[in-house]
């Protein structure tokens, strides 16, 4: 097995389900509306749709974390450009939009960088062997 240093190989782990929790907390909001049980559960789960997907791919790139750090680059990239696309749809007060892209995508892009060095330092070490 390849050594990598331990910060660099849990930290984007970690971060990945906080982060999928975070998203998953979004959810929540179906609750308050008066939908009936299959529209609820309708509603959950178009909710949590991106999440699941990411949990997918946090899992993949458990073992492989080139994968985590491509899609959560992307998801990051996504997500902004989503945000830039309303932002120049909708009217001026959509600053909020903006700072919306910097709460998602931020850590997104922060955990897609953290697989990244993990996926270069094992490939690093794997020459040196």
């Amino acid at each position: 097995m390849i050594k990598i240093n331990k910060f660099v190989f849990w930290t984007p782990r970690i971060l990945s389900i906080l982060f999928l929790l975070f998203l998953a907390m979004f959810s929540l909001d179906i609750f308050g509306n008066n939908y009936t049980f299959w529209e609820t559960v309708l509603g959950l789960f178009m909710h949590n749709l991106p999440v699941i997907i990411l949990g997918i791919l946090l899992w993949i790139s458990w073992k492989h974390e080139i994968v985590g750090a491509i899609a959560f680059i992307f998801a990051g990239i996504l997500y902004t450009v989503s945000c830039i696309v309303r932002f120049l749809m909708s009217s001026p007060r959509a600053w909020d939009m903006l700072s919306w892209s910097l709460i998602i995508s931020g850590p997104a892009f922060l955990i897609g960088i953290l697989f990244f060095i993990g996926w270069k330092q094992k490939k690093k070490n794997k020459k040196k062997k």
